[in-house]
């Protein structure tokens, strides 16, 4: 079994501030590990929910939807119509490649976001949803990784649980 060396352990992304490095490496340790337990499943496996819990697909929209929410509050902007109505519909079943492909997307558009931050920033105020909590930009841009980790800790757990149950 070849050991795979986790983005952050790379010596990659040196140029930029610890803070949004660390962020990108969780993006891409998220994509890299989406990846890897996807790729034996197939459409009904990747929305498939035993014991009840989520199903990969459903971790794989939730992240990529999340960050784009997380990123447009760390922007200073509000949530558009079109992100609220693809909060709603996060559960829904979308064909793999479709869910697949929107999560490669989000992780794209999401560096580049990212990286259009300055380490100046960080202390901005911020505030998210409805009720307006207060956060910072690096609050922001911290939650984003530590939210996509822990999604993509779940859709590992679902993923494995799916492949122990097809050999049953």
């Amino acid at each position: 079994m070849v050991e795979m060396v986790e983005p952050w352990l790379r010596g990659t992304r040196t140029e930029i501030d610890a803070v949004r490095r660390a962020v990108l490496h969780a993006l891409e340790l998220a994509a890299e590990d989406i990846a890897r337990w996807s790729e034996p499943l197939n459409g009904d496996e990747l929305e498939s929910r035993p014991l009840g819990l989520p199903s990969v697909g459903f971790q794989v929209r939730h992240i990529a939807r999340s960050l784009d929410r997380l990123l447009t509050y760390a922007e200073n902007q509000k949530l558009t119509a079109r992100q609220l109505k693809l909060l709603e519909t996060e559960d829904e079943i979308v064909d793999r490649e479709s869910t697949l492909m929107e999560f490669a997307e989000a992780i794209e558009v999401s560096t580049k976001r990212v990286l259009a931050f300055s380490e100046k920033s960080y202390e901005q105020a911020r505030t998210v949803g409805r009720k307006n909590l207060p956060t910072t930009v690096g609050g922001l841009l911290v939650h984003c990784a530590d939210h996509t980790q822990r999604h993509v800790g779940q859709a590992i757990t679902t993923a494995k649980a799916v492949l122990a149950l097809r050999g049953s």
